[in-house]
């Protein structure tokens, strides 16, 4: 009888501490699971655009700074929305980070449309010492707060010139009574109808097939845009008007960033700035072989006096000046 008591007593024991072993081992197994962080990245155009080869940089870094503890799933070709719905997607933390235009930025904060001021830039040198500046920095504190994420720095969408399929455009009277899509900026809306044409937003992904069906005349872009987007099936004409050095923003949700330990936010920070300066050396490559490509693809470049374009802006300059901190900030940066 005591040895059949023992015998159960052992019995009892073998299963607790077997039942205590698979407890651990779940334990054990869920909470590697649970170290492992899924990151969804987005951007709104192709895989060839140097947006990709930023998101890319930051997949590559952040994976191996956190020995591959956190993943990065990168979804190009606005899968995740056009660029407003992915600017909200990062402020509510469904999407955990994005690159995103100055133009769609606006409508989150109007203080971003100091940067889509056409001329504001002379050139690309110009743009990011700018950017990389106080101004640049101090801009980056006001989108944090309007958008509630982190900055992780800026790139760039292009030096956007105007083209069309229906004539050369040398000076603004020859925009007038076309259709022109113009990124979703009020400021560039208000540009392009001073040069007279008839501006118009629309989404990014739907711009080929507008063009394909006559619904608008053409648009402004840069050339990796034209290359890219296959745009050169669908226009002619490209004009030198530079009128526009488009800032692009590297940010990520700062909802999803303050669950992390210091330790991925300090990745995610490192693997940012090696994504934005990654997607300006793209950017720089792309555009020098694009114009190439493009003229072996029938496009016609004509050279224009920007000094035209320039003139018919200063209205625009005095309408929006107090809207993005007023003709001394602007000054300031032409002094830059």
């Amino acid at each position: 009888m005591k040895f059949r008591i023992l015998l159960i007593f052992l019995l009892i024991v073998f299963i607790l501490i077997y039942c205590d072993n698979c407890s651990k081992k779940d334990s054990e197994i869920s909470s590697r699971a649970s170290e492992i962080i899924i990151l969804k990245v987005a951007q709104n155009s192709s895989i060839e655009h140097p947006y990709q080869a930023g998101l890319e940089k930051f997949k590559e870094v952040l994976e191996r700074e956190t020995n591959n503890t956190v993943k990065v799933h990168i979804f190009p070709n606005g899968q995740l929305g056009n660029e407003e719905q992915e600017i909200l997607g990062v402020k509510l933390g469904f999407i955990d980070a994005t690159i995103v235009s100055s133009g769609s930025l606006a409508s989150f904060m109007p203080n971003i449309e100091l940067f889509n001021l056409p001329y504001i830039f002379r050139d690309l040198e110009h743009f990011y010492r700018v950017l990389d500046g106080f101004i640049g920095q101090w801009m980056g504190r006001i989108i944090e707060e309007k958008v509630n994420c982190v900055f992780l720095g800026y790139c760039s969408f292009g030096t956007r010139n105007v083209w069309n399929k229906k004539r050369p455009i040398l000076t603004p009277d020859d925009l007038k009574g076309m259709k022109i899509r113009v990124t979703s900026s009020p400021i560039l809306l208000s540009a392009f109808d001073t040069f007279g044409a008839q501006a118009t937003t629309m989404d990014w992904n739907e711009l080929y097939s507008a063009l394909q069906q006559g619904v608008i005349d053409g648009a402004e872009c840069d050339m990796v845009d034209l290359l890219v987007e296959k745009f050169y099936e669908v226009t002619k004409y490209v004009s030198y008007t530079n009128h526009f050095i488009g800032v692009a923003s590297f940010i990520f949700s700062k909802k999803k960033y303050d669950r992390f330990p210091p330790s991925v936010q300090a990745a995610i920070l490192k693997a940012g700035r090696a994504g934005a300066v990654a997607a300006r050396k793209a950017e720089d490559e792309f555009v020098h072989r694009a114009k190439k490509e493009l003229e072996q693809k029938g496009i016609e470049f004509f050279t224009v006096d920007k000094t035209l374009f320039r003139d018919k802006v200063e209205s625009v300059y005095q309408k929006y000046a107090d809207r993005v901190g007023g003709m001394k900030l602007i000054e300031q940066i032409a002094r830059y």
